[in-house]
Formats: C-alpha cells, sequence, structure tokens
C-alpha cells in the first residue's frame, strides 16, 4: 500500500494525460491556422466579452540567465540582458495589433508574467512594458496581476516597482531546497534567498505569496521531500503548487543530463506526493484542485469553496474571464471559442509581428460538442464534480459512460447519467477523471503508443 492508495490502483492509472489546461488539448490543434479566422474570432469575441467580464493578459518573458534541467517551459538562456529592450519592442508591437482589432478600449482584469523567469527584466524595462498597455486600457477595479518571480533575482526594486503597478501576487519557483536535487537540476537557490524573498514580497504588501514545488524530481526521496516541505510551510506561503515532474526528454532536451535511475519510481512519487498532502493538510492547507493547496484566508480557497474557481493557461485563478489574450513567443490566447498559439522561437516571433500579422502559428477553433465537454472537464478540475446535459447524453454514453464505469468500480468516482461526483480517493486521480471526457483521446487510440503528454503519476 502507498499511504492508503493500493499500489496496483497507482500503476493502473499512471498514464501519459494531458493537464488540461485546454480542451481540446494542444495535440490536437492544427498547424497553419487561419490568421484573418483568427483576427475575426478575436475580435467578434472581444466585442461581447470585454464589457461582460474584461479580459485576462499573458505576457511570456523567456529569457533564464541559466538552465534548470527539469523545465520543460519554452525558454531563451542568454547573460545578456541588452536582450530586453528588443522583446518589449516587439511584444508592445503585438499589443498595438490586437488593440488595433478591438472595438473599444480593453478592460484588463487580470495579467501575469510568466517565462522563462520574468524577473531577469531589470524593473525599469517592467514597468516601461506595464505602462505602456496600461496608457490605452482601463484596469478593472477587482483586477488581479501576478508574476512569476526567481528567488535569486527578485530584488526590493522589482517588488516595490511591481506593486506600485497593481500586482498583489507572486508566485517563486522553489522546486526542492535540498542542495543535492538543486545540484543534479541545475538550480542552486539556497533557502535562505527564499525567506529573503517572501519577506521582502510581504514587507511591500503583496497580498498571496505561492511556491511552487516539485515531487518525482531526480534524487528526491522521503527525507528530502519532507525537510523541503517542512521549511516552506514555516515561511507560511499563502498558497502551494505541488507540482508532478513532468518527464518528457523528447521535447525538453535538458531532461536528457541526468540519470533517468536517478528518478523515483512510480510508487516513490506516489509516496511523496502523500507526504506533501499529509504535511500541507496537518498545516493548515487545503487540497484545492490538481496539485494546488491554499490556507483558507487566500483568495483562492474562497473561489474553491464558493464555487467560482476557474482554470486556464495560467493555472488555476479567480478571475472567470472568457477572453486570454498571450503575447509574446510561444504564448498561447483562449478567446472562448477557439485557441491560438504564437511561434515557439524569437526568431519566427519576431518575424511574424515586425511584418504586422499575428505571431500564432497553431490553434484550433471549438465546436459545440468541444465547448460542452470542455466545461465538464473543467467543472471536475475546478469543482470535483459535473452536471450532464441531455443534448450530449448520446455522446456521453458512446465514449465517457463505459470509462465513467471503470473509475467507479474503483473508487474513484459515483456518478449516474445525470451528474458525477469526485471521491476523496479520486481527488488523487483528478487527470485521469477529467480524461474521461476527452472525445479525442478516447476515439483516437492509434497514437497511444506514441509520447505525447508527461504521466499522470
Amino acid at each position: 500500500m502507498t499511504k492508503g492508495i493500493d499500489n496496483l490502483l497507482v500503476k493502473k492509472y499512471n498514464l501519459p494525460i494531458p493537464r488540461y489546461t485546454s480542451y481540446p488539448t494542444v495535440p490536437v490543434w492544427k498547424e497553419g491556422i487561419d490568421k484573418e479566422q483568427w483576427k475575426q474570432v478575436f475580435n467578434n469575441q472581444f466585442s461581447l466579452k470585454n464589457q461582460q467580464q474584461g479580459i485576462s493578459l499573458y505576457l511570456h518573458l523567456p529569457f533564464c540567465e541559466s538552465l534548470c534541467t527539469y523545465c520543460g517551459c519554452n525558454k531563451k538562456i542568454t547573460t545578456n540582458h541588452s536582450v530586453e529592450e528588443e522583446y518589449i519592442a516587439v511584444i508592445l508591437r503585438e499589443w498595438k495589433m490586437y488593440r488595433e482589432l478591438m472595438s473599444e478600449k480593453p478592460i484588463i482584469r487580470e495579467i501575469h508574467l510568466g517565462g522563462g523567469t520574468p524577473t531577469f527584466f531589470s524593473p525599469k524595462n517592467l514597468a516601461y512594458l506595464l505602462n505602456t498597455i496600461y496608457a490605452d486600457s482601463i484596469i478593472h477595479a477587482e483586477h488581479e496581476f501576478s508574476i512569476e518571480g526567481h528567488p535569486n533575482n527578485t530584488t526590493v526594486e522589482h517588488l516595490q516597482t511591481l506593486y506600485d503597478l497593481g500586482f498583489r501576487r507572486i508566485s517563486y519557483g522553489v522546486q526542492d531546497n535540498d542542495p543535492e536535487v538543486q545540484r543534479i537540476i541545475n538550480r542552486i537557490q539556497p533557502v535562505e534567498n527564499v525567506q529573503r524573498a517572501t519577506d521582502n514580497a510581504r514587507k511591500i504588501g503583496f497580498r498571496s505569496v505561492n511556491f511552487d514545488l516539485i515531487y518525482g524530481l531526480p534524487l528526491q526521496n522521503m527525507e528530502r521531500m519532507k525537510k523541503t516541505i517542512e521549511q516552506c510551510i514555516a515561511m507560511r506561503p499563502d498558497r502551494i503548487a505541488f507540482y508532478s515532474y513532468a518527464h518528457v526528454p523528447w521535447t525538453s532536451r535538458g531532461q536528457r543530463l541526468f540519470d533517468e535511475n536517478d528518478l523515483p519510481t512510480t510508487q516513490q512519487k506516489m509516496e511523496l506526493y502523500q507526504l506533501g498532502k499529509q504535511l500541507f493538510s496537518e498545516n493548515g492547507y487545503h487540497d484545492i484542485g490538481m496539485d494546488h493547496f491554499a490556507l483558507a484566508s487566500d483568495d483562492l480557497y474562497k473561489a474553491w469553496q464558493e464555487g467560482w474557481l476557474h482554470r486556464n493557461f495560467m493555472g488555476y485563478t479567480t478571475q472567470r474571464t472568457a477572453m486570454l489574450l498571450g503575447l509574446g513567443v510561444s504564448s498561447i490566447s483562449d478567446a472562448g471559442v477557439a485557441f491560438a498559439q504564437n511561434e515557439k522561437t524569437i526568431h519566427d516571433y519576431y518575424a511574424a509581428v515586425n511584418n504586422n500579422e499575428p505571431a500564432v502559428f497553431r490553434g484550433y477553433f471549438l465546436n459545440k460538442e468541444d465547448i460542452a465537454f470542455r466545461k465538464y472537464i473543467l467543472d471536475i478540475s475546478c469543482q470535483n464534480k459535473t452536471v450532464f446535459q441531455e443534448e450530449n447524453l448520446a455522446t456521453l454514453k458512446e465514449c465517457s459512460f463505459p470509462v465513467l464505469e471503470k473509475l467507479a468500480a474503483d473508487g474513484l468516482i459515483e456518478w449516474d447519467e445525470t451528474c458525477l461526483q469526485v471521491t476523496p480517493l479520486g481527488r488523487n486521480f483528478i487527470r485521469n477523471i477529467c480524461s474521461a471526457f476527452d472525445l479525442y483521446l478516447i476515439r483516437d487510440q492509434s497514437n497511444s503508443n506514441k509520447p505525447t503528454f508527461s504521466k499522470a503519476i
């Protein structure tokens, strides 16, 4: 047994499955997206949604000074900070392009700066980027602005500048505090730096500090994981994202730099997760969804408790905007009825924007069935339950219900033909439960042996 979970169950459900930050998932999307069609959809959806809810912005800032070998993000490694000005100029050119498609001033409700390492950029350059966007926008009274910070290079000046620009939430990439684990993943980050960065954010007035931790990294074991978690809990972050390490060496070449024999086994990885979940629970953190924990005082917990938690490409959020505009290399936009992803290399991204055309290279336009099943997946990942719509019953009976029968037999869900409820055991297998509504995964098993997704555990 693995902390109360049958190891046979762990092995059974340790399958390559999406994390469902979108549906349909990225591998289903089409390359060579019709850019004119995307512009028209964006324009139409903006006109419908802006006044109702406002929009969300995701700005991808890809530069890092060194390579963390575990990382699967789109990044560019350089110590040359002169790249900042050119990148900001292009991302603002892209913003201007979208601004011309908008029928009115955008009401910005949410901004997230991700990377890469956003705090690679100087406070001055971040301020210029954001102030230029603000100058022709309306900032919603209930906005939520957040940034991903590196504990080693997030300065007091960064924090004060961002606070003055309306940011109140910061997420620090901690991953693991053990020196041996840090050495093998090439992320040397003394715990004192994490403490200092956290203290500085709180002194300046940030109301929500998140720590990203990863379980399943090479050389991790129960003793090391326990120490890392206890050190982090002592700093009392408001939120903790406890991510499963996604081993995808076929797309992230840096992951080939360490020996796979140093990775925990599937059983060991589940034990690490259960250890973390137990320690978080004992110290006042609530399990609010897929790998995320929050204190009762945090807005994320309140949103989960009150049933209005939302999930998008930025992860879990309290803002339920129907339009997310992604700016920068590899960024993804979600217009509610369509997805579009930007070019994945800086060279191609610059070339498209400088040619005054959207930098999107692939995407997907959703049909009615996609939209309905997307809602089922969002409901399960955000609320641990969903209600079935009668117009989808034929497809549900054909594709989803046979899978639900198996999940119920293993005690992961309770369901009938009207609704579904995730059980406490099932909350350890949310990705698997969501996959019961992934029609593309169910209908197309021909590429099941082709590596696409990381494993669920």
